[in-house]
């Protein structure tokens, strides 16, 4: 996913956000189907990476392209840009939400036949058309020529040394792979060992626990839609901050005080404070960057985050072979704390309207 999602983020500025959703959709659409075929875990687990490629490019470009076309009417009924609200929406089909991820899965094959529909998508196009000053926008034929012009003009300029030359794009490159790698340090490290500590640490029965867990991602569906609408009014780097470091508080909490009698509401709780940073951070993130380098900056930083990712399962292993999965949690906390610190410390909100060039 991490290697996908640098890729991704190349191919958004070079090819265009909606080839690179349909490829990555296809990608990974093909060799999630191919798994049905294998005969041995080692076919399994070729497949599966490969199939990664393609869920880690689409999770940029779908992000990047949904945040550039949030059009000026709905903006003009709601408070502030709604962009967030839309992000928060789309990520509550997340794989852990099965009802929401059948829709997510739905709208998948749907995303990639759009193009296929002309009329639909000169719809679609037009807001954005309007948006970059590309003449008449009823006249789709005149809107697409000028716009290859342009694209063609832009896509030059999106070299990576100009990129890293900016000393204001470098230092928030960075700032970002920090926050990223910290927010999957510690979202990757509770999603992968949460199961194994209330079962091994708590002793409770997920066989009897489904109500409860069923609770928990019910709460992290409505955290996810109340930062949506939170960070378009207040703002996405307080919403975002506020999430990590409210997950950094509680999750001592729950290692600390949890009880037969209340460890139920504590992870519901905990679900709710657990959605909020991933509810706003794609919108977030692109806002951060120029669209000229959008994706291959978002792509870059939140992949490079990913190694947070990565050693955060083995971490939290190490810790419970020499005391308690507990202390691992502790260890997330602190992760998830220095996110919260970073953002809110750092990044500003919308240093960029994706809408325009």
């Amino acid at each position: 996913m991490a290697v996908g999602g640098f890729l991704g983020g190349w191919a958004c500025d070079r090819l265009g956000r909606v080839r690179t959703v349909v490829i990555s959709i296809l990608i990974f659409s093909i060799l999630t189907a191919a798994l049905g075929f294998t005969q041995n875990f080692e076919q399994f687990a070729i497949l599966r990476f490969l199939s990664a490629f393609g869920m880690g490019s689409l999770y940029i470009a779908a992000n990047t392209l949904m945040a550039e076309y949030v059009t000026d009417r709905i903006s003009h009924h709601s408070i502030g840009n709604p962009a967030s609200r839309l992000d928060s929406g789309l990520y509550c089909g997340n794989r852990k939400v099965w009802p929401a991820g059948l829709f997510r899965n739905m709208a998948g094959v749907c995303c990639s036949l759009l193009p296929l529909f002309h009329r639909c998508w000169r719809f679609l196009f037009r807001n954005w058309c309007q948006n970059q000053n590309l003449g008449n926008v009823q006249d789709y034929s005149a809107c697409m020529g000028l716009l290859k012009l342009k694209s063609n003009s832009l896509r030059k300029r999106v070299q990576l040394k100009r990129f890293y030359a900016d000393p204001r794009n470098r230092r928030m490159f960075i700032l970002w792979i920090l926050t990223a790698g910290f927010l999957q340090f510690g979202y990757y490290g509770v999603n992968n060992w949460m199961p194994a500590y209330l079962e091994s640490e708590l002793h409770m029965d997920f066989k009897s626990m489904a109500g409860y867990m069923i609770g928990t991602y019910v709460a992290m569906i409505f955290g996810k839609v109340l930062a949506g609408f939170a960070a378009d009014r207040l703002g996405r780097r307080f919403v975002f901050s506020f999430g990590a470091i409210g997950t950094a508080i509680f999750l001592p909490v729950i290692v600390l005080f949890n009880s037969p009698d209340n460890i139920a509401y504590l992870l519901i709780f905990f679900g709710f404070l657990y959605g909020i940073p991933y509810a706003i951070n794609a919108t977030y993130m692109t806002e951060s960057f120029a669209t000229s380098i959008r994706g291959t900056a978002v792509g870059g930083a939140y992949n490079a985050g990913r190694i947070g990712a990565m050693f955060a399962p083995a971490i939290i292993g190490a810790a419970a072979s020499g005391g308690s999965i507990g202390l691992g949690f502790l260890i997330m906390g602190g992760a998830y704390f220095l996110c919260g610190a970073v953002s809110g410390i750092f990044i500003k909100d919308r240093q960029y309207d994706p809408q325009k060039a």
